[in-house]
């Protein structure tokens, strides 16, 4: 009588997004490198050799939290720059999405923000450096389509402009927490309000 093969047990989506979740938290607070697969099993509240059975590595692990992070941060991005919006429109639509992305990716953004350099140069993780490229050229590009259409200054130093934007709004990632007081949309007008009209009281 053939022996019957025991029913591969597959993770369910819920589950493989927790794990996700979990190691995410873990390389964030600790660093790639400083990560073992057994750490994350810890947080996990499994057995290393158990987390092996849903992923080959922690590399695959660390992929996957960054490549779903930047999927849904480029879907969200796309639909904003395909939309005609005027410059300064463009710029308040840009910032909120990235809030958003924040509240649902915090882990990976804090990761990406310490680790994607030097990721970068390994042929699994290049997408970051692609990535980078293109995320500049849709801020650059919105930036000066503002200074040419009179929506922003002449003087400003366009590339300056563009980083004091960028940091300014990825390091939220650092101290923001899901669920807190203000929502990613108000945070984003907030940071809007500073950014585009400062913070003194004008004098008529």
């Amino acid at each position: 009588m053939p022996t019957k093969k025991k029913p591969q047990v597959t993770a369910s989506p819920q589950r493989r997004r927790e794990l996700l979740d979990t190691a995410a938290e873990v390389f964030a607070a600790q660093g790639y490198n400083a990560t073992t697969v057994r750490k994350i099993a810890d947080a996990a509240g499994m057995l290393a050799g158990s987390l092996y059975y849903h992923f080959d590595s922690k590399e695959s692990m660390l992929d996957e939290i960054l490549s779903t992070f930047l999927n849904e941060l480029w879907e969200g991005y796309d639909t904003v720059l395909a939309s005609s919006l005027g410059p300064r429109q463009t710029i308040e639509a840009l910032v909120t999405e990235s809030f958003r992305e924040i509240d649902r990716h915090r882990a990976a953004v804090a990761i990406y923000q310490k680790e994607a350099r030097a990721l970068a140069a390994q042929p699994r993780f290049h997408y970051l450096a692609d990535s980078q490229t293109k995320f500049e050229k849709a801020w650059l590009g919105t930036l000066e389509r503002g200074v040419a259409d009179g929506a922003f200054r002449d003087d400003l130093d366009i590339r300056l402009t563009y980083r004091f934007v960028r940091d300014t709004v990825w390091v939220a990632a650092s101290w923001y927490r899901p669920g807190g007081q203000h929502s990613p949309e108000e945070i984003a007008r907030q940071y809007l309000s500073m950014v585009l009209d400062g913070i003194a009281v004008r004098i008529e």
